[in-house]
């Protein structure tokens, strides 16, 4: 039955409202478990430093972190629901085509997002760690490591970011293709270039070694070859 335009901002308000309400408990969820949330983040760094000491700078930050580690609960809990909730909304204005096309997007996305997150997590994350402690370890003046708990879950949460987001090459050229916008010869003639710039992002977004770079640039440029292989032949 075709809605009027009444009716579809109603149901988009309904939607958004689900939205936030489950944004809002999942919120209160992630309060709860935010110190279990910290010590998993924690632990790449605790396994392969066995004198960690992490450190709160300031009288607010057991506060702050505590409110930041909830909202990232809740967004993690909320975004699958808003996805659903895009996709029950737009899906019966779609042709069967564009259903076939987009669902697949929809339900590859996050996974690839979470495969990103967990190869930093439990592949970068040792290396970058363990060569941070030899690096400042390693001077000749006396030292003492002891880094700051925001800064450090900072810079975790920012990486696992990169990489959740960078693992979503194929789908971005999979869709530029099946647009008509990126053809399968073009992507196979700008590989060597494509390559390189692979590299020069990894060297940007990771920590300054050669381990991190090569970590993140080689999955990046075998999902590349993953994109050419799902491209249409005929582009």
């Amino acid at each position: 039955m075709k809605m009027t335009l009444k009716q579809h901002f109603a149901e988009l308000r309904r939607r958004i409202l689900w939205t936030l309400l489950v944004f809002v408990f999942a919120f209160g969820f992630g309060w709860l478990v935010a110190p279990y949330v910290e010590a998993f983040l924690a632990s790449p760094l605790l396994k392969v430093w066995n004198d960690a000491t992490l450190l709160y700078t300031g009288l607010s930050d057991g506060l702050m972190i505590q409110f930041s580690l909830a909202t990232l609960v809740a967004m993690i809990v909320t975004i699958p629901v808003l996805m659903w909730h895009i996709w029950a909304y737009v899906a019966p204005g779609l042709h069967k085509n564009e259903k076939e096309f987009l669902l697949p997007i929809f339900l590859l996305s996050p996974v690839l997002f979470v495969t990103g997150a967990a190869f930093a997590f439990y592949i970068l994350f040792p290396f970058v760690f363990r060569f941070f402690i030899e690096l400042n370890e390693s001077g000749t003046l006396p030292t003492v490591l002891m880094p700051a708990i925001r800064g450090y879950l900072i810079f975790v949460i920012s990486l696992l970011k990169v990489f959740g987001i960078a693992f979503q090459l194929p789908l971005i050229l999979v869709l530029l293709n099946r647009a008509g916008v990126l053809s399968r010869m073009t992507a196979i003639k700008c590989r060597k270039y494509v390559i390189v710039c692979i590299f020069i992002a990894a060297a940007v977004l990771t920590p300054p070694d050669v381990i991190s770079q090569i970590l993140l640039a080689v999955p990046m440029w075998l999902l590349f070859e993953a994109s050419i292989f799902f491209m249409r032949k005929d582009s």
